[in-house]
């Protein structure tokens, strides 16, 4: 089979990923040469693809030698012998991997590499609320810069946030920079019967924000037997109308578990992506719920900076910063076990 095909072959069945995201066997041709070109010159750099479960389906499963969440993809870097890694991501993704992966080249092809919920706190930031509370140690989402990181005492993920959380020998807990899953975490904190008191930065997801419960109750009249799984990004009334709340990775397992008449991904619509490509026989439905930031990812750029990459493509953090950066996320795995 040509490129085209096995792009239209693998493809075909995704709907819910962005207007930008229809397969059609036209574009699917336009797509091939570009993918060609990529699987080539990676080959030649020595070169791996880590690509967010959130960004374009041609780029996960065209190009791509691994996808899933940020810490699953920096967890594959750092085990890669590869001399390039090329994080088809947002910026902070590409950091937490140079931050485990010093010694290797890091690029990001996405000039437009924000995110909303990293971007809304500074390491500045971190040491204004430590002066404000000395003493209370500072836990920080895997979704922050490396100058966050390298202010904070340990470092949680959305699959481990609860337990970390719990094992923290310390009432109060500042928690940055997502104030909806610090609610939630709250919450499943009183549900344990643990006395802690979170602390909470006013940082958030703008796609994971936006849902809306009434919008849930309306598609669960509509389909019966729905199964709501939802992302603990979102707020905790979202969380309170869901059958399942998982991090990325954890979504994508519970939906290898289940059947349902119909689902309803209340995360990134890239994720829904996946899922229709490896499940093209479960229903989903919804809108798409986009990413601005990782939606900007594409094929001509991973291409650019394979072949010509510019300075600001290369991820680069001074010594200092990353050691202590570093040794935020070494405690997360202290406290995972």
């Amino acid at each position: 089979m040509s490129t085209a095909d096995i792009l239209f072959d693998k493809l075909q069945h995704v709907t819910t990923a962005g207007p930008g995201c229809i397969y059609s066997r036209e574009r699917c041709a336009e797509l091939a040469p570009f993918v060609d070109a990529i699987n080539e010159l990676k080959k030649r750099r020595k070169a791996i693809i880590l690509a967010h479960s959130y960004v374009n389906p041609e780029i996960v499963y065209g190009v791509a030698d691994a996808s899933g969440d940020s810490y699953q993809l920096a967890k594959i870097a750092k085990a890669s012998d590869a001399e390039v890694i090329v994080f088809v991501a947002v910026r902070f993704m590409g950091e937490t991997a140079k931050i485990l992966n010093p010694g290797k080249t890091v690029l990001i092809p996405s000039e437009p590499d924000g995110c909303s919920l990293a971007d809304s706190i500074t390491g500045a930031d971190v040491r204004k609320l430590k002066a404000l509370h000395p003493g209370v140690p500072v836990l920080c989402y895997i979704n922050t810069s490396a100058e966050v990181k390298a202010e904070c005492d340990v470092c949680v993920t959305s699959s481990n946030v609860y337990d970390i959380v719990a094992k923290i020998p310390s009432r109060q807990i500042i928690f940055v920079p997502d104030k909806l899953m610090g609610k939630n975490v709250q919450e499943e904190m009183d549900r344990r019967g643990l006395d802690k008191e979170l602390i909470l930065w006013d940082g958030t997801c703008y796609v994971h924000e936006e849902y809306d419960p009434e919008m849930v109750r309306t598609l669960r009249d509509r389909h019966p037997g729905l199964q709501v799984m939802a992302h603990p990004e979102c707020s905790p009334g979202i969380l309170h109308l869901s059958d399942f709340v998982g991090s990325t990775s954890q979504l994508l397992k519970q939906m290898e578990k289940i059947d349902a008449p119909a689902y309803l991904m209340l995360t990134e619509c890239g994720l829904s992506a996946r899922l229709q490509v490896e499940m093209p026989q479960k229903q989903f439905v919804g809108t798409c719920s986009m990413c601005k930031y990782m939606k900007a990812n594409n094929l001509a750029d991973i291409l650019r900076v394979l072949s010509e990459p510019k300075t600001r493509d290369f991820v680069e953090i001074p010594e200092d910063l990353r050691l202590k950066a570093l040794a935020c996320i070494e405690r997360m795995f202290d406290y995972a076990g």
